[in-house]
């Protein structure tokens, strides 16, 4: 009797899975290797810098003489004297209301700012989705706010918010709208205002540009059906688009979100010296280059990092952001 001996078939998907590993490791290689330039020079360029000032705040550093600094721990931050009456002195940045006061205007900035602009920007995003003539040039001319650089606006709209030879308080006196000009940046009430006419007329653009690139990667098929189904616009736009867009909106509100944060030069220029409109990043630049305290504006950085860094991350954290595309 004679015994066959019957191979069994020998299994590949094992080497496969093993190939499938290795080429999955030679990408990631290869995208930190493509990556790794430029990680050094960001390292360079903003990690050098911020390590550095963060470092300067918790030393008595000045301008004139920044070899000399000595360590002098968080008294930049929040420091104290008892004196022999038993009262108790506090200072530093914690304790500065000019310092809360420029928290609050930069936070109530960006909220106003940033709501108003993507208002704005939907709607904007929503007529140059649309079919129409022309909608090519409408298109171009839409972001020619958001080219001018932002020293060119704020000197142009100061120009024209000016109360004695200004337009805008032409153009108001004549439909009679105000009794007298109103000195539009001068005045602490409407300084604020004033400064977020021009934000709003110069970044709704960029909003209404990022929101245009979501609603194009919405498919026209789910419109076509709605359409036919006889569902009302209105009620596409909030069950459909909405919810479809939601990912480039939030990304979008992050992006301006955290431009609002540190803006610096539309407020030096349009309302300068101006305690309703100073903002953290105003704040931080006199006191590193103007009164000669180098130590206590590195420390005004160093909280407007911290401030920034945490409001980005809670936004991300409980909007279920994903950077990568789409949501989580």
């Amino acid at each position: 009797m004679t015994n066959l001996t019957l191979d069994r078939p020998v299994s590949h998907r094992p080497a496969k899975a093993a190939s499938g590993s290795d080429l999955s490791a030679q990408r990631v290689r290869s995208a930190w290797t493509f990556l790794a330039p430029t990680l050094l020079v960001l390292a360079l360029v903003a990690g050098w810098p911020l390590i550095r000032t963060i470092s300067f705040s918790f030393t008595n550093a000045t301008l004139t003489n920044l070899g000399a600094a000595e360590f002098i721990g968080f008294d930049n931050y929040l420091s104290w004297i008892t004196l022999k009456s038993g009262r108790t002195i506090y200072r530093g940045l914690l304790v500065d209301p000019a310092w809360w006061g420029a928290v609050w205007n930069t936070l109530r900035f960006t909220l106003i700012s940033v709501t108003v602009e993507t208002v704005l920007g939907l709607v904007v995003a929503l007529v140059l989705n649309a079919r129409f003539p022309g909608r090519g040039i409408v298109r171009a001319a839409i972001l020619v706010p958001w080219a001018i650089p932002t020293i060119v606006s704020a000197k142009m709209w100061a120009w024209m918010l000016n109360d004695q030879f200004g337009i805008l308080n032409e153009i108001f006196l004549n439909l009679g709208l105000i009794s007298q000009k109103i000195a539009w940046t001068a005045d602490p009430q409407t300084a604020m205002t004033a400064v977020l006419i021009v934000d709003v007329w110069k970044t709704t653009p960029f909003m209404a540009l990022l929101i245009l690139a979501g609603l194009q990667m919405v498919p026209q098929d789910i419109y076509e059906a709605a359409k036919i189904d006889g569902v009302h616009p209105v009620k596409v736009f909030w069950r459909i688009t909405l919810p479809l867009i939601r990912p480039a909106l939030m990304v979008a509100v992050i992006f301006r979100m955290l431009d609002a944060m540190r803006v610096f030069d539309l407020i030096y220029v349009l309302t300068p010296n101006n305690a309703r409109t100073k903002t953290m990043s105003v704040m931080a630049r006199e006191n590193l280059f103007e009164f000669d305290k180098f130590a206590y504006g590195a420390a005004a950085s160093t909280m407007l990092f911290l401030i920034i860094a945490t409001i980005t991350v809670l936004y991300i954290r409980f909007g279920r952001l994903n950077l990568s595309g789409g949501e989580r």
